[in-house]
């Protein structure tokens, strides 16, 4: 067990560079992306899955005892997505907006905050309790959510099997939680807890898995058509940094510490959720612009650090 052990141990000290990695891979290697794009599903899972796994309850239920700030995090980072993209749709007009893309806005807008936001908070040396428990809360309520939310926002133009996408929201978001709960029962928290540096390590297993797949066809729509791969991109960093920005200024009750990471979780959104759960449903187009959404998640730690400095003194 150690021989396994061990090397997750030292592949989840690079989480960072395992993702830039991994895109690049993606890029330069499209058979790879291609084949594994069908495991887009199984890494969302199993990240999920990890995630559940370490959730310390204790912590979780001392945020919901001080409901106020936690309901007003949840509100901000469920509406402020479905707001940005509503007014972007509506100040670019329907005529500039192709069904693909609008379907790829509405998963934006409905799926929940990015699952890294927590390691985001870890990184800045900020308490992650109350983001943990937004992203959980989010996140959980996706199979729910997510489908009403991205109905309402895409519109007639983009038809919506709202039965086959909740039960697979169920299935990938259910399943991840009971397995977790399950799994951390015969485990139990000390032994978590000492392999946490392993669990790292399958996330970022996971997550280079996901990224490498999301790169398929990127790098033939930049040579077949660079004006949309770079209005997409454009149009993916507008979003993510409004999202902040709107979620700063709405979040003045909540710490700044606390802010700069919900900022962050407000403007990324874990849309690969929702591509998992549309599976070969999903159009091109659509999985185009989620694929060039996660270049500002990658960015966004980096960008964070360097506003923290200036925002939050001593850190």
């Amino acid at each position: 067990m150690n021989r396994i052990l061990q090397p997750l141990a030292v592949i989840g000290r690079y989480g960072t560079q395992g993702f830039v990695v991994s895109l690049l891979v993606g890029l330069s290697l499209p058979w790879l992306a291609a084949a594994a794009r069908p495991l887009i599903g199984v890494s969302v899972f199993v990240f999920l899955l990890t995630s559940f796994l370490r959730l310390n309850g204790q912590a979780f239920l001392a945020v919901l005892r001080s409901p106020r700030r936690l309901i007003l995090s949840v509100a901000c980072t469920l509406l402020v997505p479905g707001i940005v993209v509503s007014a972007v749709k509506a100040l670019a007009g329907p005529d500039l907006v192709d069904p693909g893309l609008g379907l790829g806005l509405a998963i934006y807008a409905a799926a929940p905050p990015i699952m890294s936001s927590p390691a985001v908070a870890m990184l800045l040396g900020v308490e992650p309790a109350l983001i943990l428990a937004t992203v959980l809360l989010t996140t959980v309520a996706a199979p729910v959510l997510s489908p009403i939310v991205a109905d309402v926002v895409a519109g007639g133009s983009v038809p919506l099997d709202l039965t086959v996408l909740v039960t697979r929201l169920v299935a990938i978001v259910g399943g991840a939680l009971l397995t977790g709960i399950v799994l951390r029962r015969l485990l139990g928290p000390a032994r978590i807890q000492a392999h946490s540096r392993s669990l790292d390590g399958i996330g970022v297993l996971m997550y280079g898995l996901f990224a490498i797949a999301a790169m398929d066809g990127v790098l033939a729509a930049a040579f077949d058509r660079p004006g949309r791969v770079a209005a997409f991109l454009g149009l993916s960093v507008l979003l993510s940094v409004t999202g902040y920005l709107v979620a700063w200024l709405l979040l003045r009750p909540v710490p700044p510490a606390e802010r700069v990471v919900l900022g962050y979780a407000t403007g990324q959104r874990n849309m690969g959720l929702l591509i998992a759960a549309l599976g070969a449903s999903a159009p091109e187009t659509t999985f185009l612009f989620f694929a060039l959404s996660q270049f500002p998640i990658y960015i966004g730690p980096q960008v964070i650090r360097l506003l923290a400095g200036r925002l939050l003194p001593g850190r």
